[in-house]
């Protein structure tokens, strides 16, 4: 009898020290989740240390998770009938840390677009900023084949052997994919012959727009009605694409009609002082300005203009334009002379019953 209440004391000590090391654990993440990872977080941003405070703030969850881990693999060794040496525990322990350090790295990867680019800009490494989200996409990819493998590992899976085996069933595979890899062949393309890079001014038969974002499926353009399309890489790829960012000027051509009563002299002074006022603007190309009274229009004595902006920025190109045009103004009222306006001739039909009914025709 004494026996069976010692062997019961002995049970249930081993089980509240076992619980009791577990609740420990629990105490423990939370005090960490409270206090000091926010204390060493906040220290961290108030040095101005933006990759230490994304390395911890990706890792904050699993090392939440890891004090339940380790408070379980302890707790284990003081819980009657369980042998805490067997393999497959062991192996699941293992499996668990290998996850967390896998998922604390996942995390950190999905800021790693900022962190290249940081680098990028500090260090001067030439970068194309195409290749940004690509290299943070494919880091991402590569932890989770390495989370896999190393998981499999301990379980004992040969993972050259499943990646043989996955190669049998690569044809199917690809026939069913065919898409998503023409996709990915098309970004590959995309990256390697650099038609356009992250914030360029493209324009293809199918959108024209800002690039927003490159991924290993598609390509987000955002147009200038500000909706978001998303094209994918396989289509773009083999589109036309004009690159319009890539313009070192942008042309302007118009003809500017004035009446026919304008006088020579008159004609010749608009035309002198607007030439002027091209040579002399800072934001255009002076060797490609040209101002010449072009011929005999059918409502005006018509003066050809043509000229190219040095931007190629599509607001910055506007406001030239519109400073121009106001310039012109300027000049042809100070000439005192008027643009032409179209001719026109009202057509009365005589024979229709009501004469209200009129025609306008231009006259050409």
């Amino acid at each position: 009898m004494s026996w069976k209440l010692f062997s019961s004391y002995e049970f249930i000590k081993d089980v509240g020290i076992s619980v009791g090391i577990l609740l420990l654990f629990l105490l423990f993440r939370k005090i960490f989740a409270k206090y000091v990872f926010a204390l060493i977080v906040k220290g961290i941003r108030k040095e101005n240390h933006p990759f230490f405070s994304h390395m911890f703030l990706s890792f904050e969850k699993p090392i939440q998770w890891l004090f339940i881990v380790l408070g379980i693999y302890v707790s284990v060794w003081y819980f009657p009938y369980f042998d805490p040496t067997h393999v497959l525990f062991l192996k699941l322990v293992k499996s668990s840390i290998i996850f967390l350090a896998g998922w604390g790295l996942f995390n950190l990867s999905s800021s790693s677009t900022l962190i290249l680019a940081k680098l990028n800009e500090r260090f001067d490494f030439e970068i194309d900023e195409i290749l940004i989200p690509f290299l943070s996409k494919l880091l991402r990819v590569i932890i989770v084949v390495v989370i896999f493998c190393g998981i499999a590992e301990e379980f004992n899976y040969n993972v050259i052997g499943l990646v043989g085996g996955l190669g049998l069933g690569g044809l199917a595979f690809a026939l069913a994919a065919k898409d998503a890899i023409g996709n990915l062949f098309g970004g590959v393309i995309i990256i390697t012959e650099k038609p356009f890079t992250i914030g360029d001014w493209i324009l293809t038969p199918s959108v024209e727009g800002t690039v927003e974002t490159i991924t290993f499926r598609s390509t987000r353009i955002r147009t200038f009605a500000q909706a978001l399309v998303t094209v994918p890489n396989a289509k773009l790829a083999n589109e036309t694409i004009t690159n319009w960012s890539k313009m070192g000027k942008r042309r302007i051509v118009f003809n500017l009609s004035v009446t026919f009563e304008t006088p020579k002299e008159k004609l010749e002074g608009v035309i002198k002082q607007i030439e002027y006022m091209l040579k002399t603007h800072s934001g255009i190309h002076q060797d490609t300005a040209i101002t010449k009274f072009d011929k005999y229009g059918a409502d005006g004595l018509d003066i050809y203009i043509y000229f190219f902006t040095k931007t190629t920025v599509w607001l910055d190109f506007l406001k030239i334009k519109e400073e121009i045009n106001y310039k012109i103004m300027d000049i042809l009222d100070h000439e005192g002379v008027s643009l032409a306006r179209p001719n026109r001739k009202i057509y009365v039909d005589s024979k229709s019953e009501d004469n209200s009914k009129v025609r306008w025709e231009l006259l050409k």
